[in-house]
C-alpha cells in the first residue's frame, strides 16, 4: 500500500494530480515540462522532477523506459481515486441519453434483458469503454400465454409475466392445427399456469397430462407440450452477463499496446469469471472500482472495473451494471455515470 495522501505534501500532491490527470487525458507519460507549463505551481522543471523522482520512490509514479515522462502505478491510481478525484457528475444530454435508452425499449413492452442491454450500449458509448450488466437468472412469474398463427405451419408463442414483461417465440405447428385449438390451447395455459413459475408451470402440465386431467383435444394437447417446452428451454439459458462496446477498447492509445488489449478481449471472454467479479460489488450500496493487478483477473491485462449494484421492489440487489476499461480512464468523469445508469436501472427494475 501506497501512503495515505495526508502524509504527501502540497507540493507533492499537486504534482502527482498533474501527472495523473494528464496521463489520463493524453494516455503518454507526463514530463516536469508539460507540467511546469500547464499548471499555476510556479516551480522549475528540475524542482518538479525532484519531487516526480520521491512520488516513483513511493511507488506512486513510474518511469518507462522509452521516455523521460512519468505515469502514475497501479497503487497512484487507487491513492488518488480514494483520495484525491474530484468526480464530474453526468451532463443533461449524457443523462438524457441513457434514460432514452432506457425508455424507449422498455416501453416496448419486450424482455428486460432488451432494455438492459440497450442502456448498457449507451453507457458504453459515453463512457468510451465496454458496458457490463449483471443480472441473475430470473424465474418469470406468469400472467398469460397466447399463441397468434403466422402461417399453417407457424405461430407466435406470447408469455406475459406478472411484472410486465412481454417476450414472443415463433412455434412449429403440428399438421393440421385449426385456429380454435390454437385458441384452446392459450386458454388452457393461461387458465392453467397463471400465477406460477416456468418450472412449476412445467411440472403442473405434465402432471396433468399425465393423468389425463387436461381437457384438451390432440392438437391442442401438442401445442401446449411443444409451447411448454419452447419457453422452458429459453428460461434454462437465460442470460447471465451482458457485454456491449467491446470494439471501444481499441482506440489510438491501445494501438501501440494490441498485447494488452487482446488480453483484455480474452478476458471478457471468460464471461464466468467477470460475473463472478461483479458479484462480488453486489455487496452493499458503493461503487466498486478494480484497478489492474488488485484483482489477478485483470493482472495480464492492465484493466480496470467500475460496478455499481442496483435495486428492485423491497430493496433487493437484482443486478449489477458497470464498465469495463484500461486503467487509463476518466474516473472522475466514468464513475458518476455508472452511478446515474444503476439509479436509472433501479427505476426500470422498480
Amino acid at each position: 500500500m501506497g501512503p495515505p495522501v495526508t502524509e504527501l505534501t502540497d507540493r507533492a500532491r499537486d504534482i502527482f494530480r498533474a501527472v495523473v490527470d494528464g496521463y489520463l487525458t493524453s494516455g503518454v507519460p507526463v514530463g516536469s515540462k508539460t507540467i511546469a507549463l500547464a499548471t499555476g505551481l510556479n516551480l522549475s522543471p528540475a524542482s518538479i522532477r525532484h519531487v516526480m523522482g520521491q512520488l516513483e520512490s513511493l511507488g506512486l509514479l513510474a518511469s518507462p523506459h522509452t521516455s523521460a515522462g512519468r505515469v502514475p502505478t497501479e497503487r497512484g491510481l487507487r491513492l488518488f481515486v480514494d483520495g484525491m478525484m474530484q468526480a464530474t457528475e453526468p451532463s443533461a444530454d449524457e443523462r438524457a441519453q441513457i434514460e432514452a435508452e432506457l425508455g424507449r425499449n422498455a416501453g416496448r413492452g419486450g424482455p428486460v434483458e432488451a432494455a438492459l442491454a440497450a442502456t448498457t450500449a449507451a453507457l458504453s458509448g459515453l463512457s468510451a469503454c465496454a458496458g457490463l450488466v449483471l443480472v441473475p437468472k430470473r424465474e418469470l412469474t406468469l400472467r398469460s400465454i397466447g399463441f397468434v398463427p403466422l402461417s399453417p405451419v407457424q405461430a407466435l408463442a406470447v408469455l406475459v409475466a406478472e411484472d410486465g414483461t412481454v417476450e414472443n417465440r415463433v412455434l412449429d405447428l403440428p399438421p393440421g392445427l385449426t385456429g380454435s385449438a390454437l385458441v384452446e390451447a392459450g386458454n388452457y395455459m393461461s387458465a392453467t399456469l397463471g400465477g406460477l413459475t416456468l418450472g412449476e408451470a412445467r411440472a403442473r402440465i405434465e402432471r396433468e397430462l399425465a393423468d389425463g386431467r387436461a381437457a384438451l383435444d390432440g392438437a391442442a394437447r401438442t401445442l401446449v407440450e411443444r409451447g411448454l417446452a419452447v419457453w422452458s428451454e429459453d428460461g434454462d439459458r437465460r442470460p447471465v452477463l451482458i457485454v456491449r462496446g467491446q470494439g471501444r477498447l481499441i482506440d489510438a492509445a491501445a494501438a501501440a499496446d494490441l498485447d494488452r488489449v487482446r488480453d483484455l478481449l480474452d478476458d471478457l471472454d471468460g464471461k464466468q469469471e467477470i460475473a463472478s467479479l461483479l458479484d462480488s460489488a453486489s455487496a452493499g450500496d458503493a461503487t466498486r472500482i478494480f484497478i489492474g493487478a488488485e484483482n489477478k483477473l485483470f493482472a495480464l491485462s492492465g484493466s480496470s472495473v467500475i460496478a455499481r449494484p442496483f435495486r428492485g421492489p423491497g430493496g433487493q440487489v437484482v443486478g449489477v451494471v458497470g464498465v469495463i476499461g484500461p486503467t487509463r480512464l476518466n474516473y472522475a468523469r466514468v464513475v458518476p455515470m455508472v452511478d446515474f445508469t444503476a439509479a436509472t436501472l433501479a427505476r426500470l427494475m422498480g
